[in-house]
């Protein structure tokens, strides 16, 4: 066993929970110049927090282009997971991986794309480095906020580009089809070979409208043609999506991707839901000013098995829902579209969720712990993202531009609070007839102690401690002296009212401050929950699922 230096972990992850809260310093330097390779920081047990799943599905039903199609398709994704690497590490990956003759360790590095630990806080788990940059390398690791705050230049807040400085020493942005050209160029054609071999007329438009986009980084066309896709039974989510890596302001947008094979069975059982919105709207629990919106009533909602995932979507914990695409302005004219991963969602079903019941639910209530609740809670979680306010009403433009860098964690706690608003509303409608809420509500809590184990530091990881303290203060939930953990179903319904009102209010207005207080209150792991987390590691119960994939795997 090599041997944990545990007061060495712990400064290193206070001085990384420093960094998140300072508003003006610098970020600090990333690495210190080391001769040799690191060594680990935390017992060699960590490495094994990830339960590994072969990702498969029947392609017999594919024609030999669409299999040639999905060859293509992967390859560019593993371009994106190249750029990725670029975008959350300042060194080479290959001479960065390089470095470990334990297989285990190498494993645990490319997981994490980088020497911090994203399931614990970002600390760094290896000797030699410093805490992660909040900015990652989205921006000059010199550059305080204060400075980024006073200076001006063209696309400062833009999504799709690289904060750098100038010969002068001035910021600057510098597009991503500039910065990462030669590898773009080589993703579009890419695209653009695959939309050949597609037997779907809108896949192949898609294909190549993204193509584009890569390369002129305006994705508005080909999000609009993504949204008017609806029988293709292949899919691709590629390019630069999500915000969570800058953890500096939430404006850069992450390169990642996800190659899926959508199963039409379980699609047909969920395309109903989406028709719901514009009234399940109206019905929020919060005034008339804060739901003046009407989401976009031609959403839809699919289930895939996903076959491959690339950078972002691959990092640390693995997404099992998707709802995109993110630009508020095809929201609001055509919605979202929503798409469940039913076969990563089993895994984490099987492999952790079960499990962690059986040590942290009251015996009584574990009968009402099934995948039918799960996989609903998930997929409501995704269309709730639809639901609410996207630009504020006090004047201060778009919610994520208000909220800065606290936008994905509250949106992500909203989306979480009002899929549960969802769920009951639509049972008690008698459209949902699966299960009763009760169900719902104890799968929704275990699935709470799941998902916390991702640590406090992501958008998600504070989305779920801010619930958790949250649904505590309310009653929502006992803790016998056994250290069991049961629902108070009348309470819990008032707490997910009421913290839907609260949520939708600070978005609403744009309230930066008010968020920053609720996640400076709530949104931390507190000691009594940190021992219970203790207990699931000891049964030695994965915190999440890393995946083999590829080619070889799909037989390709």
């Amino acid at each position: 066993m090599r041997k944990a230096l545990q007061k060495t972990f712990a400064l290193t992850a206070l001085a990384s929970s420093l960094l998140f809260a300072g508003c003006s310093e610098p970020q600090s330097p990333q690495s210190t110049n080391q001769a040799t390779a690191p060594e680990l920081l935390v017992d060699d047990s960590r490495l094994g927090i990830y339960h590994q799943v072969p990702l498969t599905a029947d392609l017999s039903h594919l024609s030999d282009n669409q299999k040639q199609m999905l060859s293509k398709l992967i390859d560019a994704s593993e371009i994106m997971d190249d750029l990725f690497w670029k975008q959350a590490f300042f060194g080479d990956k290959k001479a960065f991986l390089q470095q470990f003759s334990d297989e285990e360790l190498k494993a645990f590095a490319a997981i994490n794309y980088g020497p911090w630990d994203r399931l614990n806080g970002d600390a760094p788990y290896l000797s030699g480095y410093g805490e992660k940059a909040a900015g990652a390398e989205f921006y000059p690791q010199d550059m305080t906020k204060a400075e980024f705050a006073a200076a001006e230049f063209a696309d400062k807040d833009g999504l799709y580009s690289v904060v750098e400085r100038t010969e002068n020493g001035d910021l600057t942005a510098t597009p991503y089809s500039e910065k990462y050209q030669a590898e773009l160029t080589k993703a579009a054609a890419l695209l653009k070979e695959a939309s050949e071999l597609a037997d779907n007329e809108t896949f192949a438009n898609y294909l190549k409208l993204r193509a584009e986009a890569l390369l002129n980084d305006d994705y508005y066309a080909s999000d609009m043609a993504w949204m008017d896709m609806k029988t293709n039974p292949i899919e691709l989510v590629i390019g630069p999506i999500e915000t969570y890596e800058d953890q500096l302001y939430g404006y850069r947008a992450a390169f990642e991707s996800y190659v899926l094979i959508k199963d039409m069975a379980w699609s047909e059982r969920l395309a109903k839901y989406a028709q719901f919105l514009p009234e399940l709207q109206q019905g929020l629990p919060v005034d008339e000013a804060y739901k003046q919106e009407t989401p976009g009533s031609d959403a839809d909602l699919n289930a895939y098995d996903v076959i491959y995932y690339a950078g972002h979507s691959n990092a640390g914990s693995k997404t099992i829902a998707i709802n995109l695409p993110n630009d508020e302005r095809v929201q609001l004219a055509k919605g979202t579209r929503r798409l469940q991963l039913k076969n990563a969602m089993q895994a984490k079903f099987d492999h952790i969720l079960k499990p962690i019941s059986e040590v942290l639910i009251a015996p009584e209530q574990r009968e009402h712990i099934t995948f039918n609740a799960f996989f609903a809670n998930t997929m409501f979680h995704e269309v709730a993202h639809g639901l609410g306010i996207k630009n504020t009403i006090t004047d201060k433009g778009t919610v994520r531009a208000a909220l800065k860098e606290h936008a994905s964690a509250l949106e992500e706690g909203k989306a979480d609070i009002l899929g549960l608003y969802m769920v009951q509303s639509l049972l008690e409608k008698g459209e949902i007839t699966e299960g009763i809420l009760e169900d719902y509500y104890v799968t929704f809590m275990a699935g709470i102690f799941r998902s916390v184990r991702f640590g406090a530091s992501s958008a998600h990881g504070k989305a779920n401690m801010i619930r958790f303290n949250y649904f505590a203060t309310m009653g929502a939930f006992d803790r016998n002296e056994d250290g069991l953990y049961s629902v108070n179903m009348d309470k819990m319904s008032e707490a997910v009212s009421s913290l839907s009102e609260l949520i939708l209010t600070l978005q609403g207005n744009g309230d930066y401050d008010g968020v920053a207080e609720l996640v400076a209150d709530k949104g931390i792991i507190k000691p009594q929950l940190e021992a219970d987390l203790a207990r699931l590691k000891a049964a030695s119960i994965p915190v999440d699922i890393v995946f083999k994939q590829g080619k070889s795997q799909l037989g390709l």
